[in-house]
């Protein structure tokens, strides 16, 4: 009987651990997708007229992407022909699931 409980006990130990650990690389994932995405807003903190439209993978399998257009009309209180919106994408796989984040920003124009 008690070795019945301590297979069982083990057993149970064994799924927590292996639980925490998914959890664990999964978190790291994540923090990298977040800043891939900081460190992409900040190489695009300014942009020509033209906007930027660019896309990429690392060498971990994170597909990113950087996409501007025009500062919307219903933004009050911005001088829109010096801004643009900015997107910034950055999906991975984790496990089964599809994992991404999506930062957006507000950047300057420069003059060419």
């Amino acid at each position: 009987m008690a070795i019945a409980i301590l297979a069982l006990s083990l057993g149970t130990l064994y799924q927590a651990v292996s639980g925490a650990t998914r959890n664990v690389r999964s978190d790291e994932k994540y923090a990298y997708g977040v800043e891939l995405a900081k460190s992409l807003v900040s190489d695009n903190s300014r942009v020509s007229s033209a906007g930027v439209n660019k896309r990429g993978e690392t060498a971990g399998g994170f597909v990113w992407q950087v996409a501007s257009q025009p500062l919307s009309a219903e933004a009050p209180g911005f001088a829109q022909k010096a801004l643009r919106d900015l997107k910034v994408s950055v999906d991975w796989q984790d496990g089964q699931k599809r994992r991404g984040v999506v930062l957006q920003s507000v950047v300057e124009i420069y003059a060419q």
